[in-house]
């Protein structure tokens, strides 16, 4: 409606170029790794079949290399993203990377579990729940006036949520998750949402 008259409309399709991440720099042992999944109930079995490793990085927060938890991110088996955890609960993603659900290759059936974390991706499985995904980015911040970006990863699997019947949120029981929850559930459509609490 803002067009003078005359004027083309140009397209406005995405041309935003997203980068390969790179190969994982396995650590070896992952005995560390392991046994701190074991301590939360997760055990070796999922952790290989997510294929998450213990890998140098670069973490901002840290401002020095530290050997953390990478999380790679599949779509269609192919690694697209990774993200990468510290100690101190400090997470970081690899640069100029294509956002998307943590999990996307194992969604199946008309329902669909969707998380605020990776670990509660990997609990859910443990628990027998296998159609699960977790955001990638957490909840947003409560103070943001505009955060439409923060839900890009959506874009990415539209095609295959669009057939999904039932969506179960279950979010941290907190503001942000309140939030994320709400945000969630009014662009996937409230009709098809449940919450977990």
């Amino acid at each position: 409606g803002s067009l003078a008259q005359g004027q083309d409309k140009r397209s406005i399709a995405s041309t935003r170029q997203y980068h390969t991440p790179p190969p994982l720099p396995i650590v070896s042992p992952q005995a560390n790794m392991l046994g701190w999944f074991n301590s939360r109930g997760i055990p070796a079995s999922v952790i290989e079949r997510r294929k998450i490793v213990a890998a140098k990085v670069y973490m901002p927060q840290d401002e020095d290399e530290i050997t953390g938890i990478a999380f790679p991110y599949f779509r269609d088996g192919a690694h697209v993203n990774t993200k990468y955890r510290d100690a101190h609960k400090h997470f970081c993603m690899a640069s100029k990377c294509e956002l998307l659900l943590y999990g996307m290759d194992d969604i199946q059936g008309d329902r669909l579990c969707i998380v605020e974390g990776e670990l509660d991706a990997l609990a859910c499985e443990v628990a027998g729940i296998v159609s699960v995904v977790s955001v990638p980015n957490g909840a947003p911040d409560l103070k943001a006036k505009n955060f439409v970006s923060h839900f890009d990863y959506l874009l990415s699997a539209e095609n295959i949520l669009r057939p999904i019947r039932k969506m179960i949120l279950a979010v941290d029981n907190d503001a942000p998750g309140y939030k994320l929850a709400e945000e969630l559930a009014r662009r996937l459509g409230q009709e098809r949402c449940w919450r977990a609490t």
